[in-house]
């Protein structure tokens, strides 16, 4: 669509390339249409997902992560080099308009107004999770020799502690490696089982053909076994 849509452009017998340069510049329209409306302004209309669930405080409605919306988009700082945007958007279920802004600080999204997150965070510390390593940690780390020091320390007690856990990852994959193999030893591990509930069935036709029966026979168990051991016929005198 996008290849079809950038060669397949009507010229009006007006158009000069020479005076106008481009069919944008002619019409007098921005490339991007609707959504450059404000970008005098600095805002830029862009498609919008939610990351997380939040609630909305206009209707009070629970919008799920990943709903999309037609939000408008601006600059409004930095955290450090980084550019921090905000947007803004209206709620699909009323005429309340909710605002969040990127969070670089913390890799995340923070709600500015018009609605609330549903809490679902954990620590990262106390789940033991990789965590990105703060800008005054890691200055700290460059410059102070000891501080690296103790820091590569306590790296190394971890990775003693969860050795074992990543050898029985790898064991578990070594495992699973070979499909064929996997595979073959499945299909043999069925056929065996399928030849034994064939020759139990044969077992308990040939029974139930001796015994005139006509009930399903249930698998015998030891108990059975036991029972039927202490009972003894005679014939009559």
């Amino acid at each position: 669509m996008g290849e079809r849509k950038g060669v397949n452009k009507y010229y009006p017998p007006d158009f000069d390339p020479e005076k106008h340069g481009s069919l944008n510049r002619y019409r007098n329209s921005h490339p991007l249409r609707e959504r450059a409306r404000k970008l005098s302004q600095g805002i830029l209309i862009i498609r919008f997902e939610m990351p997380y669930n939040i609630w909305c405080d206009g209707c009070k409605n629970h919008i799920g992560m990943g709903v999309r919306y037609n939000a408008e988009k601006k600059k409004v700082g930095n955290y450090y080099t980084t550019p921090i945007y905000r947007f803004r958007m209206k709620c699909h279920l009323c005429d309340n308009y909710i605002e969040m802004q990127t969070d670089p600080a913390n890799c995340d999204y923070v709600i500015v107004s018009g609605a609330r997150r549903k809490e679902e965070r954990w620590d990262m510390k106390e789940n033991e999770q990789v965590m990105t390593t703060d800008h005054e940690e890691k200055k700290k780390l460059e410059t102070d020799a000891m501080y690296r020091l103790e820091h590569g320390t306590d790296d190394q007690q971890k990775l003693q502690k969860v050795i074992p856990t990543l050898v029985n990852i790898q064991e578990m994959q070594s495992i699973w490696k070979d499909d064929f193999e996997l595979n073959s030893m499945l299909r043999k591990k069925f056929r065996e089982e399928k030849k034994i509930i064939k020759e139990e069935e044969e077992h308990d036709a040939a029974l139930m053909s001796k015994a005139s029966l006509s009930i399903p026979l249930i698998p015998e168990s030891e108990e059975d076994k036991r029972l039927a051991s202490l009972l003894k016929y005679r014939s009559p005198d």
